[in-house]
């Protein structure tokens, strides 16, 4: 639905700050931490922030003003005229990718229009540390109501031609507690002051509201110099994005965060920061080793750049574009590649690797740019324990960045040579959820001093790269799992049977998780054998733990002396009774190569097709059933071929005769002159002829299986192999 447009600027009711006091009876209702209100201009059309609530308005830098087509969340409610919901950081990977790149924080976030049925008037969005569920229906009314009441009121003002102003941003000014009186305030003082520790108290927006003796003698700057400044630029030394983004983290989240800076002497500090709605308190003391504050939470060991030079970065806008690739990303070598493709070379790292952990050690995931690769790989197997910045990083999850080699040799000494050829390096923690997933390691060919911007750009980059490799550390654990179900579900060799040649080939799909439901099988039998092939829908676990028990089912039925016939009708009871959701199509061929005949079933499967000894191939359209799980009552009648020596059959499924834009009958006549020029070949030689095409493609929608079977006299030569 496209938004109609509203007057080129919204005017607002006299009397009182409407806007403000909307968006925070908006946030009372459903105890909201912050919000926004977003007004709309028509030329441009643009969405402009008009009022902030909750939070330093810092935090929205980057959404100050919003084209309506821009994906984010307020554009997309007012463009779409419905509430936007996301649940929390990885939804807002998934959906907002540029939004989650820049505030890669818990929180969940709602964003609902302001319209008319006839005009639109702008936006609002509130956030929430976190919540275990979505909006209730009754929030929702509330939400929905107080904005449609603000679009009437602006409607009507309107008409009126008043103009519009925005209102000051409502940051909430630090609670203060203690003893009742004046005399209780002095001994609060009094108390603070004696205390070991330093405290300082923060307001929304970074400034220091209180500082205690021990604060001020800790970070080494007066209280008087303290008082009324964001602590960052009353302590230089503390203007670093890494010590920030702990800041954002604490008012965002309302959790709890710390990290360990580095004094100018050398030193350290802890600091333990305590979130609530109107601001925070904050703890400093000296750090002690391990690297672990009091509370137990990890700390950092960054230290922050001594030069402030410009930043080698492209702008952050650039930068975030690149991101969105990665949201494809499906496996880890693809999160891999796609860091080396389009995220290293924008931040000018020469070479790159991803790490993760396992049972108490490093784990090198992949790498790219190495000259030596045994540079990074011996890292593999390394003890977290170790004194490593890889290993402090998966402990910590914390950045670490070496601007050079010296600060690496004097921060980790127990490194007496460069270990991999480079001069420089940012250690990114990956972190999804709230826990590491491993951590990014950007190497320079020379040293580089991470400015403030790089820092901040590199830390908010790490964020959403967290995300696309959780999601591809669990695809490549299913589909290890998968492939090895599939493997051990297929046969590895055909057995050698009298009077019959026998070659299989199977090809996985290149979509998905190149797994698949295709089976095929070759059982003796008394005096002959049985041929099934099948394909079970899906491509999943799910589909091969499926593709399994049919195989058994046949099997079984088949040595019980069963019928073909019988033994489709009991294999389609059988899915039927699992209550499984998946349908399978399948054939079955009962062989008795001597009498040169066959008996053939099929359950909605691909007709087989038969080369006679004179090259005359067919394609035998016989009766059959519908698929196996549908109807419980199907019937699967069996018809009769004649197989005389030389003939040759292919089985097949459907994936080696589909292909995108090509008619099914075209492509299996196709195959059919295929089989009736090479039909002579040796079996193996046939068998990979005939799937040559598909395999040589790049991309497969569908698994491919074939079985070829080829009757001899029983004098004749004999021979079968497996999939190969």
């Amino acid at each position: 639905m496209g938004v109609v447009d509203g007057p080129a600027s919204v005017p607002v009711p006299a009397g009182g700050p409407v806007l403000s006091l909307a968006l925070t009876s908006m946030m009372e209702a459903t105890q909201a931490q912050s919000g926004a209100l977003y007004l709309l201009a028509a030329d441009p059309p643009v969405l402009e922030m008009a009022v902030m609530a909750g939070l330093p308005r810092a935090f929205a830098a980057p959404w100050e003003r919003v084209t309506l087509h821009a994906r984010v969340p307020v554009a997309d409610a007012l463009r779409e005229r419905r509430l936007v919901w996301i649940g929390g950081e990885e939804e807002m990977a998934r959906r907002y990718p540029r939004v989650a790149v820049v505030l890669p924080y818990p929180f969940a976030m709602a964003a609902l229009p302001v319209a008319t049925a006839t005009a639109a008037y702008g936006a609002v969005f509130l956030t929430w540390p976190s919540r275990s569920s979505e909006l209730s229906e009754d929030e929702r009314r509330r939400l929905a109501a107080a904005c449609d009441g603000l679009a009437v009121r602006l409607e009507r003002a309107a008409r009126s031609n008043l103009p519009v102003h925005p209102e000051p941003d409502l940051l909430a000014a630090p609670a203060v507690g203690g003893l009742p009186g004046t005399l209780g305030a002095l001994e609060a003082v009094r108390m603070v002051a004696r205390l070991p520790y330093g405290l300082c108290s923060l307001d929304l927006d970074g400034r220091v509201g209180f500082a205690n003796a021990a604060a001020a003698g800790l970070l080494g700057v007066p209280v008087s110099r303290l008082t009324g400044d964001r602590l960052w630029s009353a302590v230089p030394w503390l203007a670093d994005p890494a010590y920030e983004d702990r800041y954002r983290a604490a008012l965002l989240g309302q959790h709890p965060t710390s990290f360990v800076a580095a004094r100018p002497s050398g030193d350290r500090l802890s600091f333990r920061l305590y979130p609530s709605r109107t601001g925070l308190s904050v703890r400093v003391g000296r750090a002690r080793p391990p690297s672990r504050d009091e509370d137990g939470e990890a700390a950092a060991r960054t230290v922050p750049p001594a030069v402030d030079t410009p930043s080698r970065l492209v702008s952050l806008s650039q930068v975030v574009s690149l991101t969105g690739a990665l949201a494809e990303a499906v496996g880890v070598r693809d999160v891999v590649q796609l860091v080396a493709d389009e995220i290293a070379p924008t931040v000018g790292a020469q070479a790159l690797a991803v790490l993760g952990s396992g049972a108490g050690r490093m784990r090198v995931l992949g790498h790219r740019g190495y000259a030596e690769p045994r540079a990074v790989e011996r890292f593999d197997g390394m003890p977290l324990t170790e004194p490593t910045p890889g290993t402090e990083v998966l402990r910590t999850g914390m950045p670490v960045f070496l601007e050079s080699f010296e600060e690496l040799r004097r921060r980790y000494p127990l490194r007496e040579e460069t270990p991999d050829g480079f001069a420089a390096w940012a250690f990114l923690p990956l972190i999804a959820s709230g826990r590491p997933v491993g951590t990014c390691v950007l190497a320079y060919d020379a040293p580089h001093s991470f400015t403030t911007d790089e820092r901040a750009v590199l830390t908010s980059l790490a964020g959403l790269v967290a995300q696309a490799l959780d999601r591809a550390l669990l695809y490549d654990a299913k589909h290890r799992l998968a492939h090895g179900l599939q493997a051990a579900l297929l046969p590895h060799t055909l057995p050698s049977l009298p009077g019959l040649e026998a070659a299989a080939r199977y090809l996985p799909a290149t979509r998905g998780m190149d797994i698949g439901g295709d089976f095929y099988d070759l059982v003796p039998t008394g005096g002959g054998a049985a041929a099934v092939i099948g394909d079970v829908q899906g491509h999943n676990v799910t589909a091969a733990g499926l593709m399994g028990q049919v195989r058994t089912a046949v099997r079984a039925y088949t040595a019980a002396g069963q019928a073909p016939e019988e033994v489709m009708r009991r294999t389609n009871r059988l899915l039927i009774d699992l209550g499984t959701e998946l349908f399978a199509s399948c054939l079955y061929l009962r062989l008795t190569p001597g009498s040169g005949r066959a008996v053939l079933a099929r359950a909605g499967h691909p007709p087989p097709l038969l080369r006679r000894p004179d090259g005359e191939v067919r394609v035998l359209r016989s009766a059959g059933g519908p698929l196996l799980g549908i109807d419980p009552s199907a019937g699967y009648p069996a018809t009769e071929i004649d197989l005389a020596p030389g003939s040759l059959l292919v089985l097949y499924t459907d994936g080696l005769v589909e292909t995108p834009g090509v008619d099914p009958d075209d492509a299996l006549a196709a195959l059919g002159r295929r089989l009736a020029t090479a039909g002579d070949l040796p079996l193996d030689e046939l068998a990979d002829r005939l799937v040559g095409h598909a395999a040589d493609g790049e991309e497969r929608a569908d698994d491919i299986a074939v079985l070829l079977l080829r009757a001899r006299e029983r004098n004749g030569r004999v021979s079968s192999s497996g999939p190969g």
